[in-house]
């Protein structure tokens, strides 16, 4: 009988623990501030030109869990490269997410596959990449229509041409 209180008693006190950090906005906010991302020169090359721009790296499963949320400003020539290590279907969304993104989906050759345009903030709806993709590129959201890009366009960095 103490052996089956004591299970329960700390049932309740681990679901209780983890009820506190997971409705505490200081630990999510601490886990997001703790993420670093090492980041690198990218070029867009589009029918319209060439567009130089830094992107921070989320190669590691936590980085790409965590990716731009609860950013609320990156410089206009910036983004997010997430490295998913192998070609498969990619499913996104943008909650926690204060700023509106574009998303450009490539394969494993840095070619643009598909774009989702101005991703709206906090949306826990899903984005899906509508094919199989290596790569994900998150943007300020009207980059790509500012810059005119088009599925075909290419991207290349350290990272993609690594693995060509």
């Amino acid at each position: 009988m103490t052996a089956i209180r004591n299970f329960f008693r700390s049932a309740v006190l681990a679901l209780f623990f983890l009820h506190v950090f997971a409705s505490s906005g200081v630990q999510t906010s601490y886990a997001a501030e703790a993420i670093k991302f090492a980041s690198e020169q990218m070029v867009i090359h589009s029918a319209s030109g060439e567009r130089k721009l830094t992107v921070e790296l989320a190669i590691s499963a936590l980085q790409r869990e965590h990716g731009l949320m609860f950013r609320k400003s990156m410089p206009a020539d910036h983004g997010m490269l997430f490295d998913f290590g192998t070609t498969r279907p990619v499913l996104m969304w943008m909650k926690n997410t204060p700023l509106p993104l574009d998303m450009l989906f490539l394969d494993a050759k840095g070619a643009v596959v598909s774009i989702q345009e101005n991703a709206v903030p906090y949306s826990e709806a899903i984005i899906d990449s509508r094919a199989p993709v290596k790569y994900v590129i998150e943007l300020n959201g009207g980059t790509a229509a500012k810059l005119g890009l088009k599925v075909g366009d290419k991207v290349s960095s350290a990272t993609i041409d690594r693995t060509l």
